[in-house]
């Protein structure tokens, strides 16, 4: 499916944007487009705080990373400030999307064109 991202108001792809991108694109009514985004993120967050990784194939993985406690210093008065143990979410791209991302070379093997510049490929007519 392809998602025409010129479309987009803003840089960032919202929840409320996939919505309608299945109520457009799949047919699903908006309230069902807007459930099925809603509980798609919410099973990802649930899992997380559970403390399972996230794996969604061709995209990446969130993980659950444990940092321990450590010492800080308070940038004004240089003091030492314990910083408490807490748990963050790590996101890893997959190499299919990081490929994506950096622009796949086109079949001849020449990298992709700079954004912003054309190729033009003349073919002789057909006779």
């Amino acid at each position: 499916m392809e998602i025409p991202l010129e479309s987009l108001e803003t840089p960032a792809l919202t929840k409320a944007q996939l919505a309608d991108m299945l109520f457009e694109q799949i047919g699903l009514n908006k309230r069902e487009s807007k459930d099925m985004i809603d509980a798609f993120f919410g099973l990802i967050s649930q899992r997380l705080a559970d403390g399972e990784d996230v794996k969604l194939a061709s995209f990446g993985n969130f993980q659950i990373r444990t940092k321990a406690l450590r010492p800080g210093r308070n940038p004004r008065t240089g003091e030492l400030i314990p910083i408490a143990a807490r748990r963050v979410v790590t996101f890893h791209a997959s190499q299919k999307l990081k490929d994506q991302i950096q622009g796949e070379p086109e079949r001849d093997g020449n990298p992709p064109q700079a954004e912003g510049t054309s190729s033009y490929t003349f073919l002789p007519p057909k006779t």
